[in-house]
């Protein structure tokens, strides 16, 4: 997945909001972080401010939900 469409992708999911949102926002992340590394996952969460939306915090390691 291109962070691109990551980033198409969640800002669906900010537009819906909920719970089951932050959860597929957490999947999302998890691919992002397996195949672009945690940098890119971090930059997404800030950019989007996703710490506020699903208080997703910079930092955490996404790669192993999901699995």
């Amino acid at each position: 997945m291109t962070v691109d469409r990551a980033r198409e992708l969640i800002v669906t999911q900010l537009q819906f909001g909920g719970g089951y949102n932050r959860n597929a926002v957490r999947l999302i992340l998890g691919e992002l972080g397996r195949e672009h590394g945690q940098a890119a996952v971090d930059a997404i969460i800030r950019e989007l401010d996703l710490e506020t939306a699903f208080g997703l915090k910079p930092g955490t390691d996404f790669t192993t939900v999901g699995r």
